[in-house]
Protein backbone atom coordinates (compact mmCIF):
# COMPACT_ATOMS: atom_id res chain seq x y z
CA UNK A 1 0.00 0.00 0.00
CA UNK A 2 0.99 3.82 -0.46
CA UNK A 3 2.34 5.24 2.51
CA UNK A 4 3.25 8.85 3.32
CA UNK A 5 6.60 9.33 5.78
CA UNK A 6 7.06 12.30 7.58
CA UNK A 7 10.66 13.31 9.18
CA UNK A 8 12.88 16.25 10.36
CA UNK A 9 11.07 17.24 12.93
CA UNK A 10 12.22 18.40 16.17
CA UNK A 11 13.02 20.83 19.56
CA UNK A 12 14.40 24.41 18.22
CA UNK A 13 14.88 27.89 19.56
CA UNK A 14 12.79 30.50 18.19
CA UNK A 15 15.10 32.16 15.21
CA UNK A 16 16.42 28.51 14.15
CA UNK A 17 16.16 26.31 11.43
CA UNK A 18 14.45 22.56 10.33
CA UNK A 19 13.90 21.19 7.38
CA UNK A 20 10.77 18.40 7.21
CA UNK A 21 10.67 15.73 4.68
CA UNK A 22 7.88 13.62 3.38
CA UNK A 23 8.87 10.46 1.27
CA UNK A 24 5.60 8.53 -0.31
CA UNK A 25 6.26 5.05 -1.22
CA UNK A 26 4.37 2.02 -2.56
CA UNK A 27 2.89 1.02 -5.76
CA UNK A 28 2.78 4.51 -7.16
CA UNK A 29 1.94 5.81 -10.65
CA UNK A 30 1.49 9.53 -10.51
CA UNK A 31 1.87 12.25 -7.67
CA UNK A 32 -0.43 15.70 -8.58
CA UNK A 33 -0.28 18.01 -6.09
CA UNK A 34 1.49 18.11 -2.75
CA UNK A 35 1.60 19.65 0.39
CA UNK A 36 2.24 20.73 4.04
CA UNK A 37 -0.54 21.01 7.10
CA UNK A 38 -0.20 21.64 10.56
CA UNK A 39 -2.15 21.35 13.57
CA UNK A 40 -1.68 23.28 16.90
CA UNK A 41 -2.68 22.84 19.88
CA UNK A 42 -6.97 22.95 20.03
CA UNK A 43 -6.64 23.86 16.50
CA UNK A 44 -7.96 21.74 13.02
CA UNK A 45 -5.63 21.00 10.40
CA UNK A 46 -4.51 23.95 8.26
CA UNK A 47 -2.37 24.31 5.22
CA UNK A 48 0.99 25.55 5.56
CA UNK A 49 2.67 25.64 2.23
CA UNK A 50 1.66 23.44 -1.49
CA UNK A 51 3.23 22.61 -4.28
CA UNK A 52 1.67 22.08 -7.82
CA UNK A 53 3.49 18.92 -10.06
CA UNK A 54 5.47 21.49 -12.11
CA UNK A 55 6.60 22.98 -9.15
CA UNK A 56 4.15 26.08 -8.48
CA UNK A 57 4.15 27.16 -5.11
CA UNK A 58 1.56 28.75 -2.21
CA UNK A 59 1.93 30.01 0.89
CA UNK A 60 -0.21 31.63 3.81
CA UNK A 61 0.87 34.95 4.82
CA UNK A 62 2.10 34.06 8.11
CA UNK A 63 5.17 32.04 6.18
CA UNK A 64 6.08 33.33 3.28
CA UNK A 65 9.30 34.68 3.02
CA UNK A 66 10.57 32.28 5.94
CA UNK A 67 9.27 28.72 4.88
CA UNK A 68 10.65 26.96 1.59
CA UNK A 69 8.32 23.99 -0.31
CA UNK A 70 9.59 22.02 -2.90
CA UNK A 71 9.83 18.54 -3.99
CA UNK A 72 11.79 15.97 -5.59
CA UNK A 73 9.30 14.08 -8.30
CA UNK A 74 12.18 11.18 -8.93
CA UNK A 75 11.88 10.37 -5.87
CA UNK A 76 8.11 10.73 -4.75
CA UNK A 77 9.79 13.33 -2.11
CA UNK A 78 8.43 16.62 -0.58
CA UNK A 79 10.32 19.19 1.65
CA UNK A 80 9.87 22.27 3.86
CA UNK A 81 13.12 24.23 4.48
CA UNK A 82 11.64 26.15 7.55
CA UNK A 83 13.83 29.45 8.39
CA UNK A 84 13.35 31.73 10.87
CA UNK A 85 10.71 29.61 13.41
CA UNK A 86 8.73 31.51 15.77
CA UNK A 87 7.15 29.65 18.75
CA UNK A 88 3.90 30.20 17.08
CA UNK A 89 4.47 27.56 14.35
CA UNK A 90 4.38 24.90 17.07
CA UNK A 91 2.53 22.25 15.78
CA UNK A 92 2.66 19.01 13.94
CA UNK A 93 3.12 19.07 10.64
CA UNK A 94 1.57 16.64 8.20
CA UNK A 95 2.37 15.60 4.80
CA UNK A 96 -0.22 15.34 2.15
CA UNK A 97 -0.59 13.95 -1.66
CA UNK A 98 -2.66 14.03 -4.37
CA UNK A 99 -2.18 10.93 -5.32
CA UNK A 100 -2.66 7.76 -8.01
CA UNK A 101 -1.99 4.30 -7.80
CA UNK A 102 -0.49 1.84 -10.33
CA UNK A 103 -3.28 0.59 -12.31
CA UNK A 104 -5.71 3.11 -11.10
CA UNK A 105 -7.08 6.27 -13.21
CA UNK A 106 -8.38 8.48 -10.17
CA UNK A 107 -6.80 10.45 -7.78
CA UNK A 108 -6.98 10.07 -3.92
CA UNK A 109 -6.14 11.72 -0.88
CA UNK A 110 -3.13 10.57 0.92
CA UNK A 111 -1.67 11.81 4.50
CA UNK A 112 1.26 10.97 6.97
CA UNK A 113 0.64 10.70 10.36
CA UNK A 114 2.85 13.82 11.36
CA UNK A 115 5.94 14.93 12.68
CA UNK A 116 6.41 17.38 15.87
CA UNK A 117 7.65 20.71 15.67
CA UNK A 118 8.67 22.46 19.10
CA UNK A 119 9.49 26.10 18.80
CA UNK A 120 10.56 27.52 22.10
CA UNK A 121 10.83 31.40 23.21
Amino acid sequence: QVQLVESGGGLVQAGGSLRLACAASGSIFKINGMSWHRQGPGLQRGLVAAIGSEGNTDYIDSVRGRFTISRDNAKNSVYLQMNNLKPEDTAVYYCYADLARQNDYSYDDYWGRGTQVTVSA
